[in-house]
């Protein structure tokens, strides 16, 4: 059987951070939409909030294409198994075209994931105080790897129509490629900072009109058409063996129940973990200890992902009854998964700016102090070590971190990993009973055999438990 993507796609790049791809990407699939096109969202890179925005305005679960986290035979199983019954994907980048891992290659840039996908780019060029110049910008991006197919320009934060021509006949001149729509200098039509808190904003539709905003501008001033016949030179990707979601798996771990902690605090999640393990036989329940909802009962193994606990310490403090529940299954030896935002809700408190403490579930002996900075952010190889279920020693997954807070260790416990970023490398994360902790967001497609380990241990964990519970 073969795996066939969308016929259409484009992939929405930018000249740099601040660019303005988001805005365009979101006002494209907004106008894409209006024209009764399903849209299949994807998002270059590790970012969580990005697809956020892509799922409110598509209605569909946006993936994340990562070159370097992941084989790039798994970046095109994802692309096809999601983009297969849309009418065009429309794939985001991240950072500048040509940024990445590595400042000497395209690993982990969307430079990359265009060549891999055989898509087409609309290259976003912020022409702010710009005219033939935005020409010099262009033609750097178009030699710098000739490989590289950008077919499109989309002039951003131009003054006025004027303007735009003026860029327009420079840039088409120079370059030999249309510039196909622009954006003035509007801050109405900015995406908001991305902050604390912002995702709750978006699920509860409080942008809704800003995307309606960004369609109406997109159609005014936007060759649609155009676009969507370049996007219609996409040579399409295939696969006929799965390297990750393979036909369904026997294992004597099958019928496992994972709890899954989902709300406003904690809704860090790669797709794909949730899916393999479906894959692999569990059963998830999501529960939120936001709300108040303890562990839910008779399951046999938990994930707390990333989110904000820090915007909501307050109220997380307060639940005791959930974070009693938590606790003692933890303690009990419920394998258990905690990443970044969940590691910090397992500690024994979260510190905010102001200095103020809000006592967490407490299993994790330290505290987590909040930073007015980042205080750590990049790409992250971890191995395992002795005792983690997920990772034996010698073992490697690929992830990312991305945290404000610091965490200041209690008493002494083993390390969840040995983690390698630019930096070198370091322990990292906390073991405890059979609990995998630590600031690393691990995605599972860079080693699947991750999601078998762990329902083989809720499989031993249940067993343990029933013959206990004989005796």
């Amino acid at each position: 059987m073969k795996f066939i993507s969308a016929g259409r796609s484009i992939v929405i790049a930018g000249t740099g951070s601040g660019a303005g791809k988001t805005t365009v990407t979101l006002g494209i699939m907004a106008a894409l939409q209006r024209r009764g096109l399903v849209v299949q969202g994807f998002k270059c890179g590790p970012d969580y909030i990005d697809p956020t925005y892509h799922r409110a305005v598509t209605g569909r679960a946006s993936r994340n294409l990562d070159g370097w986290m992941l084989p790039h035979e798994a970046v095109q199983e994802i692309y096809c198994r999601a983009s297969a019954d849309a009418d065009v994907a429309v794939i985001e980048g991240v950072m500048g075209f040509y940024d990445g891992k590595d400042p000497l290659s395209n690993a982990g840039s969307t430079a990359e994931i265009s060549l891999l996908l055989r898509s087409p780019v609309l290259l976003v060029v912020n022409c702010q105080s710009m005219a033939r110049s935005a020409a010099a910008v262009v033609k750097g991006f178009q030699l710098l790897d000739p490989r590289v197919w950008i077919a499109a320009i989309f002039a951003n934060k131009v003054g006025s129509e004027g303007h735009y021509r003026i860029v327009k006949e420079a840039i088409e001149q120079a370059c030999g490629i249309p510039v196909i729509g622009y954006l003035t200098r509007d801050d109405e039509l900015t995406v908001p900072e991305r902050h604390l808190g912002l995702v709750p904003s978006i699920e509860r539709g409080e942008l809704g009109g800003l995307f309606e905003r960004l369609a109406s501008r997109i159609e005014q001033a936007t060759d649609l058409d155009r676009l969507l016949e370049l996007a219609s030179e996409t040579e399409q990707v295939e696969y006929e063996q799965p390297l990750l979601f393979a036909p369904p798996v026997q294992s004597d771990s099958q019928e496992v129940t994972i709890a899954v902690a989902r709300d406003a605090a904690f809704h860090f999640y790669y797709p794909e973990n949730i899916e393999l393990l479906e894959l692999y036989g569990a059963r998830i329940r999501y529960f939120s200890p936001l709300a108040g909802e303890p562990l839910p009962e008779a399951v046999d193994g938990l994930y707390i992902g990333g989110g904000f606990p820090e915007e909501f310490a307050e109220t997380l403090g307060r639940q005791e009854h959930v974070k009693q529940s938590i606790r003692q299954a933890v303690q009990d030896g419920l394998p258990t998964l905690a990443e970044c935002g969940g590691f910090m809700y397992l500690t024994e408190a979260i510190e905010d700016t102001r200095g103020r403490s809000f006592p967490m579930v407490g299993v994790i002996p330290g505290n987590v102090t909040m930073q007015p900075k980042l205080a750590a952010l990049g790409y992250r190889e971890v191995t395992g070590m002795e005792g983690n279920f997920l990772l034996g020693p010698g073992e490697s997954a690929r992830g990312h971190e991305f945290h404000y807070s610091t965490f200041q260790q209690g008493a002494e416990r083993p390390a969840a990993y040995i983690s390698k970023g630019l930096r070198g490398t370091k322990p990292e994360g906390c073991l405890l009973h059979q609990l995998v902790a630590g600031y690393t967001h691990l995605h599972f497609a860079s080693r699947p055999e991750m999601a078998r380990r762990w329902l083989d241990a809720c499989a031993a964990y249940r067993k343990r438990k029933n013959s206990a519970a004989k005796h």
